[in-house]
This record gives structure tokens, C-alpha cells and sequence, in this order.
């Protein structure tokens, strides 16, 4: 079989550290393009992966062998670069959160329907295994009616993960638009929708409080209510000091999932009538050393390219994870419960 030939355009730590380790280790993948207006790590990154080397994302796209662009970019452009690349005729798989507004959201989309191309936003959290495990339990009806939620994203900021450090374009409002809630929150906006169904409801705080210089956020806490009624939480924070938070824990009628809330499991299940059940599966990724396992986001996406399948987080529904999080930053100004 012919290779899906792929341009990553970015060569900053989300390509380092996800897009092209995972792209090297699909079989049916050449990266034969990597993009970065810092011509060395485009360099630096070619030179790693036997591809060449480009500043400009313009000159990726029009690369006739490229199938595949991955969109690993400052939030800011997410949007336009998705769009060129789609009416390049290209697929794209672009990083979260995969717009600055709804209207950018909708502009990916059409793009993607008019050029008949697969846009798939990178939400990784769908692909984790506790969470897909708790996905089938609570389908199941086994734990009955669904009460409430948390779910939490938090860890000590981009400085230590971002290739930048505390020059890294996550602080700059221009370039990131929003601050931990886009960079974490949007996570577990796409993770509770996966699992309970869409958001009906928002009202919210958004604070910065922790770092300083910036005019991006990097802490929040969200009042969700879900189209079936249940209602929970949903924070995103950048002020984790010591480790990262990244658990959800739902209550039901006949017991609590525990979602990566424990160092050894990966799914804990209490059951009201005193049974516990402790699942161990694969762990979630994390952004330490020895946290890179496999995401099965470039997997799931080369997958649905070659065998012509609707991919699970598709822009629609990248959008919706993105219209809680923009709905929360509008009920931070507002003072008001936002309708989306």
C-alpha cells in the first residue's frame, strides 16, 4: 500500500513530543515535511525524521505529495492554517482547542465538507483507556441515573512543557487567546461530553491568578449542566505547583467512577453496596518523561483517512468542546448562566 505521505507544521513540544514520535511509529506513514518560523527545529526535526525542512507553512501545503498536514501552532492559528491546507485538498488533524471563536470553528468545517477532506481535532482524553472503560459502564445502565461530576485539569503551567518555557506563546493573549482554560479545559469539556452527553448550560469563573505578566487565565472553574439535567463541575488550572490533576469523578445511583483519581488505577468503581472494583489499564498520558505513551490520536486519524471512516472527534465536534469553553468565558463577563 501507497504511504500517507504528512506535514507537521510546528516543531515545537506537542509535535516533539506527540504528533511526530506517533506519525514514526505508524507503518503506513512517511513524514516527508516539517514546518517552523525557527529554522532550526524545523531543521533539528527534519534531519530526525529523514523529512525537509520549511519556515513557511504556505510552502507545506502546496507540496503536491503531502496528504496529511498536523496543525501544532499557537492557538491563534489553528484556524487559518487548517482552512489553507483543507482547500489545499489536504486532511488535517489540528491541535486543540481548534479555534478562537465559533465562526472560526464553522469556517473549518465547510472548508473540510467543500474539499471533501477528514478534519480531526487532536482531544486525546477520548482515546484514554479508563475513560472509554467508564464510557461502556455507565452506557451499560449498570450504575444507574447519573447525579453529578467533577472533572479537573491542572498542573503547574506550560513553563516546564512548552519548548519556549515562560516565553512560550501560551501566555501571550494575542497568540493564545486563553489560558488554561483552552489548553486544559477544552480537554475535559470534550472528555465530559464523550461520557455524559452535550452541555446545555455554563456559568463560570476565570481568574488569573498564579502567573504573573500575562493576560491569559490560569484558573477556572466551570458550573456545567448537561442536556439530560445532570449537573457538575469542571476546572482548568495552571497553578498545580507540585503535579498535575487530570481525574473525573462521576456519581451515579448505584456507584461513584473514580476516573484517574488513584497512582495505581486507572478506574476505581464504589459501588454502593460496598463492592469495589479496581481496574488497571493503560495509564493516561502525561507531559513528564516516561509519560509518552501512545495517544492513538495519529493512529485513529491515519486509520480513518485509509479506510474512509468518520473520525471520533470530528470539527463538529470540536466545536462543541470549544463552544463550552467560549460560553464560560462569556459568563465570566457577564455575571450570567450562559445558554449554548
Amino acid at each position: 500500500m501507497t504511504k500517507i505521505k504528512v506535514g507537521v507544521i510546528g516543531c515545537g513540544s506537542i509535535a516533539r513530543r506527540r504528533h511526530l514520535i506517533e506519525y514514526a511509529k505508524n507503518d503506513n506513514v512517511d513524514i516527508v515535511a516539517v514546518c517552523d518560523v525557527v529554522k532550526s527545529r524545523a531543521i533539528e526535526m527534519a534531519e530526525k525524521y529523514g523529512a525537509n525542512a520549511f519556515e513557511q507553512y504556505e510552502e507545506v501545503i502546496k507540496l503536491a505529495e503531502v496528504d496529511v498536514i498536523s496543525v501544532c501552532l499557537p492557538n491563534n492559528l489553528h484556524a487559518p492554517v487548517s482552512i489553507a491546507a483543507l482547500n489545499a485538498g489536504k486532511h488535517v488533524l489540528c491541535e486543540k482547542p481548534m479555534a478562537t471563536s465559533r465562526e472560526e470553528a464553522e469556517k473549518m468545517i465547510e472548508a473540510a465538507k467543500q474539499n471533501d477532506k477528514i478534519l480531526m481535532i487532536a482531544h486525546n482524553q477520548r482515546f484514554v483507556s479508563s475513560h472509554q472503560k467508564a464510557k461502556q459502564i455507565i452506557e451499560s445502565g449498570e450504575i444507574g441515573k447519573i447525579y453529578s461530576f467533577r472533572t479537573t485539569f491542572g498542573h503547574p503551567g506550560p513553563e516546564r512543557w512548552s519548548i519556549d518555557g515562560r516565553n512560550s506563546w501560551f501566555f501571550e493573549k494575542e497568540q493564545a487567546f486563553i489560558g488554561a482554560l483552552g489548553d486544559l479545559g477544552v480537554h475535559k469539556s470534550d472528555l465530559i461530553r464523550y461520557l455524559l452527553g452535550d452541555v446545555a448550560e455554563v456559568s463560570a469563573f476565570v481568574e488569573t491568578s498564579s502567573k504573573e505578566d500575562t493576560q491569559v487565565d490560569d484558573n477556572a472553574v466551570a458550573i456545567l449542566k448537561m442536556e439530560s439535567g445532570v449537573i457538575g463541575t469542571l476546572a482548568a488550572s495552571w497553578s498545580y505547583v507540585t503535579s498535575g490533576d487530570n481525574s473525573t469523578i462521576i456519581y451515579a445511583e448505584n456507584a461513584v467512577l473514580r476516573l484517574e483519581d488513584d497512582p495505581g488505577h486507572s478506574l476505581i468503581v464504589q459501588y454502593k453496596t460496598g463492592e469495589v472494583v479496581k481496574y488497571q489499564l493503560d495509564k493516561i498520558q502525561t507531559n513528564d518523561e516516561g509519560g509518552q505513551t501512545n495517544t492513538h490520536v495519529i493512529d485513529h486519524f491515519i486509520d480513518s483517512i485509509i479506510n474512509k471512516k468518520t473520525p471520533l472527534i470530528t470539527g463538529e465536534e470540536g466545536k462543541r468542546s470549544l463552544e463550552v469553553i467560549l460560553a464560560a468565558l462569556e459568563s465570566n463577563e457577564t455575571k450570567k448562566v450562559v445558554k449554548i
